[in-house]
């Protein structure tokens, strides 16, 4: 390869120096080849057959109205319980059940905090998982 460094008159040279543009090119095709494989990759997708079966259709859950009065009784279903172990054996037998049943719990809102806590602690100690607390005064009770 020649290259000329100027001419015998002394005459201005007037070509463009092209290294840097070759330098610059030569950067922008490694980057380009090393990032070429990182945006092919493609995120798999398990879709679902269309030609399936759909899903049968969910069956609301068994309810179990739980009211706690002011005086510290238990009603479980309209029916009052006699005592704390006698409850805890219907939180033991609804556990077992598939799927499990919600309870709503409707305390009165005078009724004694321990009352209530001892109530939650025998759902939670027979792994009852689906318990809700019911507002009853919007609607004109308690």
């Amino acid at each position: 390869m020649a290259m000329s460094v100027g001419t015998s008159s002394g005459a201005v040279m007037c070509d463009i120096n092209t290294t840097p543009l070759i330098d610059v090119m030569l950067v922008l095709l490694v980057t380009l080849i090393v990032s070429l494989p990182i945006m092919t990759h493609a995120v798999k997708l398990d879709m679902p057959n269309p030609n399936a079966q759909p899903p049968p259709p969910d069956t609301p859950p068994e309810v179990i109205d739980l009211e706690i009065d002011s005086d510290g009784t238990v009603v479980w279903n309209g029916n009052p319980v006699a005592d704390l172990a006698t409850l805890e054996g219907y939180f033991h037998n609804e556990a077992a059940k598939d799927p499990q049943p919600e309870i709503h719990l409707r305390p009165d809102r005078r009724a004694r905090y321990d009352v209530v806590a001892k109530v939650l602690a025998a759902a939670q100690h027979n792994h009852m998982v689906k318990i809700g607390f019911v507002n009853v005064a919007q609607f004109g009770a308690g």
